[in-house]
């Protein structure tokens, strides 16, 4: 990864309700047509979002609110009990329309990136997660084609393996997945999208041993809500 460039947004501030350090990292994708575009609406105070990094489709990396700073990328939604996703996390926008394949150019530099974060704030790699694990019924970033299992194999996040075959609601909740607030369904499409893309209709035996093996090795423990 080269010299990150700065682009200081103006839509961030102190994390909230106790918090004091990044415990989570969610990534994005921009759906716009350039980095460039990106970063002139994340720094734009009207739009009133913004992400800590965004990188783009050439590998290059901005940053644009500093780590230890909460800004505004996740909105609504709920994982592991938390509700205030920003001040437990770490935002990172990739570059990309959410239909192509993501650039080398880009993995590269998010590995670089992401490795450097965890090693940072003594994050999990279990703590990486996508916009759309946190909010199912909204969004569906960082899509079907962003490959989950390559940061896995770097030990920047996690793959299942094949478990036990248990209800899959409660692995799902064990894993982080608001089931409660977002239904069973959705979580599964949101599990299926980062895991297994080419899965649809009912809930599956892999599904449900997919998602055993994941929570018997890494379930979260439930943050609380931060307001």
């Amino acid at each position: 990864m080269g010299a990150v460039q700065q682009r200081p947004s103006p839509n961030c501030g102190p994390r909230k309700g106790g918090i004091s350090k990044p415990d989570m990292v969610v990534l994005h994708y921009t759906a716009m047509q350039s980095a460039e575009d990106a970063i002139c609406t994340l720094c734009n105070p009207e739009k009133e979002v913004s992400s800590h990094y965004v990188i783009g489709r050439n590998g290059g990396v901005t940053q644009l609110v500093d780590e230890a700073a909460r800004a505004w990328h996740a909105g609504s939604g709920r994982w592991a009990e938390c509700d205030d996703i920003n001040s437990r996390s770490i935002g990172i926008e990739l570059d990309n329309d959410g239909f192509s394949p993501f650039s080398a150019e880009l993995m590269d530099a998010l590995e670089d990136l992401l490795g450097g974060i965890l090693a940072r704030w003594e994050i999990p790699a279990h703590h990486v997660i996508a916009h759309s694990d946190l909010a199912p019924l909204r969004k569906f970033d960082p899509g079907g084609r962003f490959d989950w299992r390559r940061l896995a194999v770097q030990g920047l996040s996690v793959w299942p393996t094949r478990g036990e075959d248990l209800p899959l609601t409660e692995s799902l909740a064990a894993l982080g997945y608001g089931v409660a607030v977002f239904g069973v369904e959705s979580c599964l499409n949101a599990f299926r999208q980062r895991f297994a893309p080419w899965r649809d209709g009912a809930e599956s035996m892999a599904d449900r041993r997919d998602a055993a093996s994941l929570a018997a090795r890494f379930a979260v423990d439930p943050w609380g809500s931060a307001s």
